[in-house]
């Protein structure tokens, strides 16, 4: 029996599939970038990367808590 994946995480199969990059790439992208705020690299993400707001907020949210240790 497999665990259904929950929370941001959920959402990395389509933000993979429409956008056509890996996870680690979007990731490295945030992680490089000088923003450091949550909702500028939400922003930053819609606007140079054209995502959409959720995936984006999806991969803010996930790669700043891992960052954070949680």
């Amino acid at each position: 029996m497999t665990t259904a994946v929950k929370g941001p995480a959920s959402y990395f199969p389509s933000i993979e599939k429409k956008y056509g990059r890996p996870i680690t790439e979007w990731k490295d992208l945030i992680r490089t970038s000088p923003l450091t705020k949550h909702m500028e690299l939400v922003t930053w993400l819609k606007t140079e990367h054209g995502l959409g707001h959720g995936h984006a907020n999806a991969l803010v949210a996930h790669t700043l808590a891992e960052a954070s240790g949680e």
